[in-house]
């Protein structure tokens, strides 16, 4: 992942839940950050479950790899704390984030509406807590990324670039929301990054695909790949950085 992000020209690379650094010891995470640093590629980390413990461990690993943010999804499985329970542990987390010069990322994720992301922040502090904003996520909560994006833009220090389509589907009755490559779907990413900026918090963009699966592996590693260079080539357009 280092390497092709390298190869890719870019210099920036999120590890989140999908491979948990969280598993590896410090001494594997130290190498990790030696090599991407020799590829002159940064690492932001990420992780689920927005327990005290959970995140003091991810604390540890994202100082060693000098992860300017933490970006943790509150749920996980079996785990899905209520708003009051949120807001308590991410305050009393606040002083470990300052002491290591992070920011905690909190990804708008399926459960919570934007107001009670806004929340959680505000009562936390806007300096050392923000936004994880990704543009699909929230309709699991059965929000459009229209007031989501107005609510958490001004909060947001992390983006997930996530581009997509909604379709009927045959029967008629119902929709799919469905991934496409940056700059092909529906999201307006040049107007969302513009707005962004104008607040001066976001630092990272990150390009997260939703690729359908084909029928077979290879054929589905190969549109990922496709839509890896379409993506890219698209955003290098319109991102100067």
């Amino acid at each position: 992942l280092i390497d092709k992000t390298a190869e890719s020209g870019l210099n920036l690379v999120q590890i989140a839940d999908n491979l948990p650094l969280i598993e590896m010891s410090d001494d594997d995470v130290r190498d990790l950050y030696r090599y991407a640093h020799e590829k002159q590629v940064d690492i932001e980390l990420g992780s689920r479950g927005l327990t005290r413990e959970h995140t003091l461990d991810c604390l540890v690993k994202a100082e060693i790899l000098h992860s300017p943010i933490l970006r943790m999804v509150i749920d996980n499985t079996g785990y899905e704390p209520d708003l009051d329970d949120v807001k308590s542990i991410v305050k009393e987390l606040v002083p470990e984030f300052r002491k290591r010069n992070i920011r905690l990322a909190i990804e708008n994720h399926d459960r919570f509406k934007a107001r009670q992301f806004e929340d959680i922040v505000v009562a936390s502090g806007e300096e050392w807590t923000g936004i994880c904003l990704d543009s699909v996520n929230s309709m699991g909560a059965g929000e459009g990324f229209e007031t989501v994006s107005e609510i958490l833009i001004p909060y947001t220090v992390n983006l997930h670039v996530k581009d997509f389509t909604i379709f009927r589907v045959d029967h008629r009755m119902g929709f799919v929301i469905e991934g496409r490559p940056a700059g092909s779907g529906m999201l307006n990413i040049e107007g969302l990054i513009e707005k962004i900026s104008a607040y001066g918090r976001c630092r990272s963009a990150i390009l997260e695909l939703w690729t359908p699966p084909e029928n077979d592996i290879d054929m589905t590693i190969k549109k990922e790949e496709r839509w890896m260079k379409e993506s890219l080539d698209y955003l290098k357009k319109i991102i100067n950085n």
